[in-house]
């Protein structure tokens, strides 16, 4: 027989079935293993136990060493600041003596530099130091037909003048006006008579002035159909008079 009929005619050998591959143990940190085999209580430990030990023991210890700085930092501190202390207040310069006064220096007077100076006493009659006012007697016309202009040019003729000057000047102005002037100064003496209790021949006149009223508007016909505004001016008349000084 040939040898390929030999090798045809055997019945081929049986290959091994191939067996699962074993599974693996989860992997353990060495320190919960070391810990593990310690309380257990082995009697003898293997040489990878102890080399993983004396892995362990450096890091221990490094993370000691920065706790003991840590806490000795702080009492350092603390000795340095009363030292600190006691030397500024070895450097700081004694006060200088005070002197005595001499005998031919003059004796200072009792008010010192930083007390404050004394107020003025005011006078007596009057108020917190102040002149007594004067009393003002006003009398007041409204809406006197006028205008204001016209008024001022005789109200600057009263100003400084004693009643009795005055009512000479009223008398020969020869303006509308006056007469309206006239009437408002004899209502002021009145008021300083009766309500003041003063003399006349005691009164200046202090002021008189004019203001402006308000205007009323009129209208009157012109030629070809037109109108014209007519504008009817009003003033307000003031006398204040005040007893002499």
């Amino acid at each position: 027989m040939s040898p390929e009929e030999k090798i045809d005619g055997e019945s081929p050998a049986e290959e091994p079935a191939e067996q699962p591959a074993p599974r693996r143990k989860p992997r353990v940190r060495k320190r919960a293993a070391a810990k593990q085999e310690s309380a257990k209580g082995s009697a003898g430990d293997t040489p990878e136990v102890a080399q993983e030990e004396a892995e362990q023991q450096p890091s221990a210890e490094a993370e000691e060493q920065p706790s003991a700085e840590a806490e000795e930092q702080p009492s350092a501190e603390a000795e340095e600041k009363p030292r600190r202390a006691r030397s500024r207040g070895a450097k700081a310069a004694p006060k200088a003596p005070e002197r005595e006064p001499s005998e031919g220096a003059k004796p200072s007077s009792g008010r010192q530099r930083g007390a404050p100076a004394e107020a003025p006493k005011p006078a007596p009659g009057s108020r917190r130091g102040r002149a007594p006012r004067r009393r003002l007697v006003r009398a007041r016309a409204r809406y006197v037909r006028t205008s204001a202009r016209k008024a001022r040019l005789v109200s600057g003729h009263l100003r400084g003048k004693s009643v009795q000057d005055a009512r000479a000047i009223l008398a020969f102005t020869p303006r509308e006006v006056a007469r309206d002037w006239s009437k408002l100064l004899e209502s002021a003496v009145a008021n300083a008579e009766s309500n003041h209790e003063l003399l006349e021949a005691d009164l200046i006149v202090r002021d008189a002035y004019a203001d402006e009223g308000p205007t009323i508007k009129r209208f009157r016909p012109r030629a070809m159909g037109r109108a014209t505004g007519i504008r009817k001016r009003t003033s307000h008349l003031t006398i204040t008079l005040t007893p002499k000084p």
